[in-house]
């Protein structure tokens, strides 16, 4: 039984390294790809550049959020979709507390509100773009959350603990050490990731809800 779990365990932290794998696909195409396609790099790119880039990572993480949750189904009897727990009163405060303690924490951040901010630095048809690729991101960062969260489960049980969450920080939360050149940004990367995986625990671990509020932890 501990052999076929172990097993169990890393099959499923694996397609939490998928998630992962997947968000750093759009460094390719950053790096390489796209460079190519617009004859310069991102800082150069015009307004329709920018969006080609945001709708093909889109297609590309939704292909490969679409492909885990549909292995995790048929290959491991794990369906992300069917947990539908009805959240307690006290969940629903806990997550208001958490989704108006990270908006406070990204008015601090960008000198106001994040998403009214994006708009006046964006436009209304580059924000729609901007913000589709912020739900696609959320996807996968809380597929890492998922995955690795059931896998620890799997191998340790105490399901209050916020496995998915650590693991998430310590990928994507600490990957934007890389993307944005910064370590101070990477290491609190690393607490966002602790928060969005307590938040999906509060979420009773529903994917719908919980996307909306880590969503909303992210993007608002």
């Amino acid at each position: 039984m501990k052999i076929k779990n172990k097993k169990l365990g890393w099959d499923l932290f694996s397609l939490g390294l998928t998630a992962f794998g997947g968000l750093g696909i759009e460094i390719l195409y950053v790096a390489f790809l796209e460079p190519l396609l617009y004859g310069g790099q991102m800082g150069g790119w015009s307004d329709g550049q920018h969006i080609a880039h945001w709708v093909l990572t889109c297609v590309t993480w939704g292909c490969i959020a679409f492909w885990i949750v549909r292995s995790a189904k048929k290959n491991y009897d794990f369906d992300i979709l069917a947990v539908c727990e009805t959240m307690r009163a006290w969940q629903w405060a806990a997550a208001f507390l958490m989704v108006a303690a990270a908006v406070a924490v990204q008015y601090y951040d960008w000198g106001g509100i994040k998403c009214i901010r994006e708009w006046q630095h964006l436009g209304a048809v580059k924000f729609v773009f901007q913000y589709l690729y912020y739900a696609f991101e959320t996807v996968l960062f809380l597929l890492i959350i998922v995955f690795a969260q059931k896998a620890f489960e799997v191998w340790l049980g105490h399901e209050k603990i916020p496995y998915g969450g650590i693991v998430c920080g310590l990928t994507w939360g600490l990957g934007h050490a890389l993307t944005k050149d910064s370590l101070v940004i990477g290491l609190t990367g690393v607490l966002w990731g602790v928060a969005l995986g307590a938040s999906y625990l509060v979420a009773g671990k529903n994917v719908r809800k919980a996307w909306v509020v880590l969503f909303l932890m992210f993007a608002v």
